[in-house]
């Protein structure tokens, strides 16, 4: 070999190995294989998590109403309201009370009292109808300090409930919504909304998680985060965390759901929120070869490397050829250059540092246990190994008629022409 043959030599091998080679300078191709990575870096698949039954979020129906201040009663007592034969108030069924009542409108007032003319204010707070009855009997008849105005025997009294007390409760959203459009023939859900927010009046009994998700589109959605957060009464600045009640909608099999009855029933005041799962631990990032973007993981299930590259559309087995930029052909032309299959995942750690986390590609389409589960906040850095960069400069710089021309006597100088600037 002479020297100009060497020198073509030398600078198509300088060419190819030169620090301008992303696969030899890759600055995080060291890592440390799947394989020998600790249980705490893997993290538990998300497969595991078992959503917790509604039912939970709904309150137990009571055997007897209890009244308290907001409600309304129905009350007819002859003689003590208004006379024998008197028209008596009649009240049709409605969306607050399915049966329809007899009576005259008593409140409930705010100190769980109600006022009957001619008879002392009656405590009826924690008591049920059939009590207020024989209360309103006993004391119209002279009994406990009342007036004697009626013979207990011959006294006409019926109380029934004519309005359930209602809760003010604040339901913020941050998930997706379908917005409610009014046209011609009724309400119908339109176009989706980012964020919203609903002021409710849910009657007792009903003032609990699961009724005020129904009344504003139901569980969270799938870019919502899975737990439901209760903010109680007035906020506390000295205390944030006090009134603050977390739910969580899916957990592990061993973990002990913590909440009772009590944390599920909504009170005046209370805001319930729905949080968005927009964050860095919901997302990961692509890089290298792979482009450069970022990507909400699923909130209900796992992607391994494989799933997550294909998803980014990523060169995964086709020679290299790019996914994201289709010019009509869905192959390289020739015999193709050999596919990237150095895959570097930078995983952040609890303490603020990262580890590299390197997964070969090929190893991975073969054996499953090679395929790692992307989490939040990883970076995939996929790229060449200096092999099959070198194997793809070189394919595609020399052409087929300089081996022709080598053959031929004319050597490597003979066939300089050839190859592409």
């Amino acid at each position: 070999m002479n020297r100009r043959e060497a020198f073509v030599l030398f600078v198509l091998a300088g060419t190819g190995f030169s620090g301008g080679c992303a696969s030899l300078s890759n600055p995080v191709a060291d890592g440390v294989p799947v394989r020998r990575l600790p249980d705490e870096v893997l993290g538990r698949p998300k497969a595991d998590l078992k959503p917790i039954p509604l039912t939970l979020l709904r309150q137990k129906e009571p055997e007897t109403y209890r009244l308290d201040k907001g409600d309304v009663l129905a009350v007819v007592a002859e003689e003590i309201i208004a006379p024998v034969n008197t028209p008596v108030p009649v009240r049709l069924p409605d969306q607050f009370n399915t049966t329809g009542t007899l009576g005259f409108p008593i409140p409930v007032g705010e100190d769980g009292t109600i006022s009957i003319a001619r008879l002392p204010a009656i405590n009826v707070r924690g008591k049920t109808l059939v009590e207020v009855e024989q209360l309103i009997k006993d004391l119209a008849s002279g009994k406990n300090g009342g007036p004697e105005l009626v013979n207990a025997k011959n006294a006409r009294v019926t109380v029934q409930l004519l309005q359930k007390r209602l809760y003010t409760i604040t339901v913020v959203r941050e998930d997706t919504q379908p917005t409610p459009i009014t046209g011609q023939g009724g309400v119908f859900l339109g176009a989706n909304k980012r964020g919203n927010g609903f002021t409710l009046k849910l009657p007792a009994g009903e003032n609990d998680v699961l009724h005020a998700l129904n009344a504003t589109g139901g569980p969270p959605g799938l870019d919502a985060k899975n737990e439901i957060l209760i903010l109680r009464g007035q906020y506390d600045p000295n205390d944030p965390a006090k009134s603050t009640t977390r739910i969580p909608l899916r957990i592990y099999p061993e973990q002990q759901l913590t909440i009772d009855e009590a944390d599920i029933i909504l009170k005046d005041g209370d805001v319930l929120t729905i949080e968005s799962r927009d964050s860095k631990t919901e997302v990961f990032y692509a890089a290298g070869v792979a482009g450069s973007r970022q990507f909400s993981l699923p909130r209900d299930y796992d992607l391994d490397v494989i799933q997550a590259l294909t998803l980014v559309g990523a060169p995964i087995a086709n020679g290299g050829f790019t996914q994201n930029a289709f010019i009509g052909s869905a192959v390289n032309t020739g015999l193709g250059s050999p596919s990237p299959a150095l895959l570097t995942i930078l995983r952040p750690l609890a303490n603020g540092q990262q580890i590299p986390i390197k997964v070969d590609l090929n190893r991975a389409l073969r054996d499953p246990r090679e395929r790692l589960r992307v989490q939040g906040g990883d970076i995939l850095v996929l790229q060449e190994r200096p092999g099959e960069a070198t194997f793809r400069y070189l394919s595609q710089t020399l052409r087929l008629n300089t081996v022709a021309e080598t053959f031929k006597g004319g050597g490597i100088v003979g066939s300089a022409s050839s190859i592409n600037p």
